[in-house]
């Protein structure tokens, strides 16, 4: 991950949060009080967020002492503790919030990804996030899929050429977007892949007939026409399914033979994982 950019991230939350100062605990906690909280599990599921959980409190108070007893990735249940916190209420107390809403949604994401990995096991097919995030957090997002056990899809804009459908209606075409769209990569001398999106068969024929393209998104495929598009691609290209995919048909899907299948329910609706900062007082 990025340090730089988490910690910009850290700064941005908390000054939306905090404003001018906590006048909650500033009113009625004394300065220099101590304290201690536990980060406890409310709901069973897949852990995520635990480092970027530390940035933050060292972030906000450089002091604080925490000890971590579980980590990203791991099982977790009801009424496990996850991690201590000890120092500054104040500073605790600053820092709850930004800490249960990034684990939470992380935690959420990798559990709901888990699961899909959980469903293709036996499967030659890997699970994909998309660009369906939440705009300034989509690399926490995405790194709660690959915590998850998911395999990310490109990030942005700038990091990949994926053709969809209105690229090729505005371009003229399928064989039109993919001559564009390869001068365009020579002419910047950037190795960025390109994908396109086909949306029926003739599309897909036109696509394996020019070539010069690394993966193809079937999009909206039903589970016949997905299978004879598998075989026509006869693993030239990488093949990559999207469209209506939920964890009820997920296996259905893999099992037409795609390499990857794309599911923007990983990140835009996914439900948070129920966790609390418990407070403890110190003698």
């Amino acid at each position: 991950m990025d340090t730089q950019q988490l910690q910009l991230f850290i700064t941005n939350a908390l000054r939306e949060d905090v404003g001018d100062g906590d006048h909650t605990s500033l009113s009625t906690i004394p300065e220099g009080k101590q304290g201690q909280a536990k980060l406890i599990i409310k709901e069973d599921g897949i852990l995520a967020g635990v480092d970027v959980a530390l940035a933050i409190f060292k972030q906000v108070n450089d002091s604080l002492g925490v000890q971590v007893y579980r980590h990203d990735g791991d099982t977790v249940a009801i009424g496990d503790i996850v991690l201590t916190v000890e120092g500054s209420i104040h500073a605790i107390l600053v820092a709850e919030r930004l800490v249960l809403n990034v684990m939470q949604r992380m935690s959420g994401i990798a559990t709901t990804t888990r699961k899909i990995v959980d469903l293709l096991e036996g499967t030659n097919t890997k699970v994909l996030d998309t660009r369906k995030t939440t705009p300034g957090m989509r690399f926490l997002e995405k790194e709660a899929v690959k915590i998850g056990g998911g395999v990310n899809h490109r990030f942005g804009l700038y990091d990949m050429i994926l053709i969809k459908d209105n690229h090729v209606d505005y371009s003229g075409g399928i064989t039109a977007a993919l001559t564009a769209a390869n001068t365009y990569r020579k002419k910047l001398n950037k190795l960025m892949p390109v994908e396109i999106e086909v949306r029926n068969l003739a599309e897909l024929k036109e696509v394996i007939a020019f070539g010069q393209v690394d993966r193809i998104l079937l999009d909206n495929f039903d589970f016949e026409t997905l299978r004879e598009a598998v075989r026509l691609v006869g693993g030239e290209f990488i093949t990559e399914a999207s469209g209506g995919i939920v964890p009820e048909n997920a296996k259905q899907f893999a099992a037409c033979g795609v390499n990857y299948i794309s599911m923007g329910a990983l990140t835009h609706s996914v439900k948070s994982l129920d966790m609390s900062l418990k407070a403890q007082l110190l003698n």
